[in-house]
């Protein structure tokens, strides 16, 4: 029965991979028309609503796949074969969860951040004058392994400077913004969040962006957030927090956005961030003929509202759904949200081809190893069984006709005395 119910497990998994795999197909689609709808330069106003057209319909098609793939009657990728929650409490929002994520109590883990989670950033010390424009200011930005080297030009005013260096920035795929305060001073601020991303300015002018001339200085580093869920450690990655490893919450993603913070030493009574409840509904499978030999797997919603969250992008998108590539902007975060939907799915793909080969098939071969060794075991027992009743079978018949013998010969013995005495 357990090699059954392996054998079914692998068949509900590979009918997921089929649905996963047409979602991947749709996403792919709508990052080819994102692509096609930031070509600005050649398309015009229907072109760009035919693009948006078909985003949509395939996002009615992933919407779809989503309520309907299904394995008999239970369904896949709904989110009720898996680990979902929801977050309550400004800026707490609930990402996803492992089949090792405990159920929480009816109120949920409360979250509590010490640190939230901060971008790299750097403040220019002095505004842009006239004399530095004219002069030539030299200005050099590095980050992710693309750098930009800009001059002013001559005569330019501050704000077209500030300008063509915003230009050099999009043009070149730094992942910076650039704030221009209203006193002409600038900082530059990095799109994501966390301590593992960085960059580096220069100016020729001291003090402008540099502490040195033409001297590389890295921007502040950013900051991961730093918190626990449920009284457990936590890890902070930029803006999200997952549950330790071994801990009643281990593998719960959970995305904060807010800005309250809960002093490290403060008692159980303190104000937190908020709380995530988590429902867990991972599938799990018997996979040996014992108690407690089971293994599961969480499957992935694939509903778009799922998909994408908590993506940093320029047009403010907070999950697939939303996207609108009708805009320059819109088609450029659109490739952002579509890119992270399917590192989303990849993701849980992988997952699900590593259970599916370790914790099934390679149990389901030890399984039919096991029935053949049983099976001959089982043999030898009864071919044992069979030669011990033979033995004795002879044993017995050769006992009985040594009594027949012996009897025959007593009735013998008289007769020879008769016919003696005759």
């Amino acid at each position: 029965q357990s090699i059954t119910n392996s054998e079914t497990a692998v068949s509900m998994l590979q009918t997921s991979e089929a649905a996963l795999m047409e979602v991947n197909q749709l996403l792919t689609n709508m990052r080819q028309l994102a692509i096609h709808a930031s070509n600005e330069g050649a398309n015009d106003k229907n072109m760009t609503e035919a693009d948006q057209l078909e985003v949509k319909n395939s996002i009615e098609t992933v919407d779809r796949i989503a309520r309907q793939a299904q394995f008999g009657t239970k369904k896949l990728l709904d989110g009720s074969t898996g680990a979902n929650g929801v977050g309550t409490g400004a800026g707490v929002e609930f990402l996803s969860a492992t089949p090792l994520t405990r159920a929480s109590p009816v109120e949920g883990y409360e979250v509590r951040v010490f640190q939230v989670g901060e971008r790299p950033r750097l403040v220019g010390k002095m505004a842009l004058s006239r004399e530095m424009i004219d002069k030539g200011e030299q200005i050099a930005i590095s980050e992710g392994g693309k750098t930009v080297h800009f001059t002013s030009t001559k005569g330019d005013s501050a704000e077209q400077v500030y300008g063509k260096l915003r230009a050099e920035l999009e043009g070149s795929g730094l992942d910076l913004q650039m704030i221009v305060h209203e006193d002409q001073s600038v900082e530059f601020v990095h799109n994501q969040y966390g301590s593992k991303y960085d960059f580096s300015v220069s100016s020729s002018t001291a003090g402008f962006l540099s502490q040195e001339a033409l001297t590389m200085q890295r921007a502040m580093a950013g900051k991961d957030i730093e918190g626990t869920i449920g009284g457990q450690f936590a890890v902070g990655d930029g803006r999200v927090l997952t549950g330790g490893a071994g801990t009643r919450v281990d593998g719960l993603k959970v995305l904060y956005t807010g800005n309250k913070v809960t002093d490290r030493g403060a008692g159980p009574d303190a104000p937190t961030a908020g709380r995530v409840t988590v429902y867990q509904n991972s599938l799990t499978f018997q996979v040996g003929p014992n108690p407690g030999q089971s293994a599961s797997v969480a499957l992935l919603n694939t509903n778009t509202r799922n998909l994408a969250r908590g993506v940093v992008n320029d047009a403010g998108y907070e999950n697939l759904n939303q996207i609108d590539v009708r805009s320059l902007k819109g088609a450029q975060s659109a490739l952002v949200m579509v890119d992270h939907a399917m590192n989303e799915l990849n993701s849980i793909r992988a997952a699900m081809g590593a259970f599916q080969k370790n914790a099934l098939e390679a149990n389901l071969r030890q399984l039919r190893v096991n029935f053949t060794e049983l099976t001959n075991a089982e043999s030898v027992i009864r071919d044992a069984d069979m030669a011990e009743e033979i033995v004795d079978f002879t044993r017995n018949n050769i006992m009985m006709q040594s009594s027949v013998a012996m009897l025959a010969q007593a009735n013998q013995t008289p007769n020879h005395v008769l016919s003696l005495l005759k």
